[in-house]
């Protein structure tokens, strides 16, 4: 009985429609090819946070690569700065999406390789991604 919600919003390919999570509510295919988050999130005291990681120095690193390397746009990557995304212990933390792939970075060069691998050419950088059971 219950009709299923079609999700609008900007979409270049106007008509492609694509399953959600639990394959009951159809959406369309996104703005963006790929988006990733930075979780850029600051907590006060003792309590472990991304921004005492350099979460800022990593999202303006991927963003810069982004667009050096022309990926920037619709149907293509998206670099956006999050809130908490609620996996600190694995600190500090991204996410790339439609994919889900949870990543952690130690410099500049794990961003740039995770820049060239995943966003680039579609391949997950394996030594970098968060392990399932990591949250907060």
């Amino acid at each position: 009985m219950n009709e299923k919600t079609r999700i609008h919003g900007m979409n270049p390919n106007e008509g492609d429609e694509q399953e959600c999570a639990g394959g009951d509510v159809p959406r369309r295919a996104s703005y963006y090819g790929r988006h990733i988050f930075f979780c850029l999130n600051e907590r006060k005291g003792e309590e472990e946070c991304c921004a005492r990681h350099a979460a800022q120095e990593g999202f303006d690193r991927c963003k810069i690569q982004i667009k050096a390397a022309g990926l920037s746009g619709p149907g293509k990557v998206r670099v956006n700065k999050a809130g908490c995304l609620d996996r600190c212990a694995a600190g500090p933390v991204a996410v790339v999406y439609p994919e889900a792939v949870w990543y952690t970075y130690v410099d500049m060069h794990d961003v740039d390789e995770i820049v060239e691998s995943h966003l680039k050419n579609g391949k997950v950088v394996e030594r970098l991604l968060i392990p399932a059971n990591v949250g907060r």
